[in-house]
C-alpha cells in the first residue's frame, strides 16, 4: 500500500510551489522579493525535515535561518564600513555581534 499522506519533502515542495505562483501574482516590483522568499524556504528545508511535522514550519524555519544569517552579514559590513572591529556573538563566541540584540529565548 502507498502513503495516504504526503511527506513533510513532498509538503515543502508543494509550500514552495505555492510560494512561487503567489510570487508571480505580486507586483512586479515585489516579485523578486517573493522568489527569494521561494529560494531561502527550500535552502535548509532538508534539515528541518528531521525534527519538523510540518512542511510549513520546515519552510518558514529555513526561510528565517537564512534571514537571521543575512542580517549577521549585513551588521558585519556596517561595522567594517564603520572601521569597528568585528565583534562576537555571546553565545558562540564566532561571528559579527548583531546590532540588534538577539530575543531572549
Amino acid at each position: 500500500m502507498g502513503r495516504t499522506f504526503p511527506s513533510v519533502r513532498q509538503g515543502v515542495n508543494s509550500t514552495a510551489d505555492r510560494w512561487a505562483r503567489s510570487a508571480r501574482a505580486l507586483k512586479k516590483e515585489d516579485q523578486r522579493y517573493g522568489e527569494q522568499l521561494v529560494k531561502l524556504a527550500k535552502t535548509h528545508s532538508s534539515e528541518a525535515f528531521v525534527a519538523c511535522d510540518d512542511p510549513l514550519e520546515a519552510v518558514v524555519f529555513s526561510a528565517l535561518v537564512e534571514i537571521l544569517k543575512r542580517q549577521d552579514q549585513l551588521d558585519a559590513d556596517m561595522k567594517k564600513q564603520r572601521g569597528e572591529p568585528p565583534g562576537e556573538t555571546q553565545e558562540s563566541g564566532r561571528g559579527p555581534a548583531p546590532l540588534i540584540p538577539p530575543f531572549d529565548v
